[in-house]
């Protein structure tokens, strides 16, 4: 908890954890999925069907997404590297969200996904100062 920006009120900070935590347990369960197939792959057609088929073709894509997926989701969930894990999945959140506002209809995870990083990432903003730095 020593590490969330002081300034926050104590609801928000409950909310950080929280967030932290349903983060962590939404990236492990999907990146675990990525390997082992314990749920079914969604149907996508035309053009979200084009993009899977090209970052399919990269033999090397999809496993390392999901490895890092499961491996920032670790960090969430341990407490440990909490920043690491937030900058690592705050490029797949976006990606997330975009894909599924330009490629498939929009689902309400997409946004929660990418709005509990963003507010993950304010909550830990003190640990991403340098790169903000003049």
């Amino acid at each position: 908890m020593s590490n969330l920006n002081p300034s926050l009120s104590k609801p928000l900070r409950i909310t950080a954890i929280v967030l932290r935590y349903l983060l962590g347990v939404i990236f492990l369960f999907f990146g675990l999925n990525g390997f082992f197939q314990f749920i079914p792959n969604f149907e996508v057609t035309g053009a979200a069907a084009t993009y899977m088929q090209g970052l399919g073709a990269a033999p090397y894509f999809f496993p390392l997404l999901k490895g890092l997926e499961v491996i920032a989701a670790i960090f969430l969930l341990t407490g440990r590297y909490i920043p690491l894990g937030i900058a690592i999945l705050g490029p797949i959140s976006l990606h997330i969200f975009l894909f599924h506002v330009f490629l498939t209809p929009l689902n309400p995870v997409a946004i929660l996904v990418l709005l509990g990083d963003a507010f993950l990432a304010y909550a830990y903003k003190e640990h991403f100062s340098g790169i903000f730095a003049k």
